[in-house]
């Protein structure tokens, strides 16, 4: 198909990845030429195709979107990437526009939004909802937490006591207590359970499928 835009689909559920190659392979000016499962099959299936757009899930087996999209980019600066995912945590939308993503879009939009962000994004345009640029907003102007804090952080979220949390990070309860307090202040929140809380849902702790914290 002459001068049609070339697309990428990187989605690991087999349904929804088959669901959105037979959807793009009847729109008019639209060609998929290539799908993959997991992140390390995506990078080799852009090298092998070299798509005009790349339509990827953030949480992919192997290998996560955010550096499917921070390595290619750092080879192909031109690649233009569209988030496509159930997550709208203000921290995976930061993480993924940082890396270079040219759009974020939440699975459930309609086709003609899809269709409409793929022509924009291959236009060299970027496509942002409402909805997501106010999580971004709120992501920015949140003071970042420092890697000691979010070490602690992720300790709270797997349930640990100040003391546990002391010990497997080889630090005093007083500074447990300290990074706490500084983090809780960071992240808007009163005590533990609701830092736990927005911790997962703005992405800052990501969970695998077991409820295990992914590293």
């Amino acid at each position: 198909m002459s001068n049609a835009i070339r697309i990428l689909v990187v989605e690991d559920h087999h349904v929804v990845r088959q669901g959105l190659v037979a959807l793009l392979s009847v729109v008019d000016g639209m060609e998929v030429v290539g799908q993959a499962s997991d992140g390390e099959e995506a990078i080799k299936q852009y090298e092998a195709v070299h798509p005009d757009v790349t339509l990827i899930d953030l949480r992919l087996p192997k290998m996560g979107g955010v550096e499917v999209i921070q390595r290619v980019r750092a080879e192909h600066a031109y690649a233009r990437f569209i988030v496509l995912t159930t997550y709208d945590g203000d921290e995976d939308i930061y993480r993924a526009l940082q890396a270079g993503a040219r759009a974020y879009l939440l699975k459930g939009m309609t086709v003609d939004v899809l269709v409409a962000t793929i022509r924009s994004v291959n236009a060299g345009k970027s496509h942002i909802p409402p909805a997501i640029a106010q999580k971004l907003a709120e992501r920015m102007a949140t003071e970042q937490l420092t890697h000691r804090e979010q070490d602690v952080l992720e300790q709270i979220v797997r349930g640990k006591s100040n003391k546990e949390i002391g010990t497997e990070l080889d630090i005093s309860e007083a500074t447990v207590k300290t990074h706490i307090n500084n983090l809780l202040s960071k992240l808007g929140v009163a005590d533990r359970t609701q830092a736990a809380t927005a911790a997962i849902q703005r992405g800052l702790v990501q969970l695998d499928t077991h409820g295990d914290i992914r590293l």
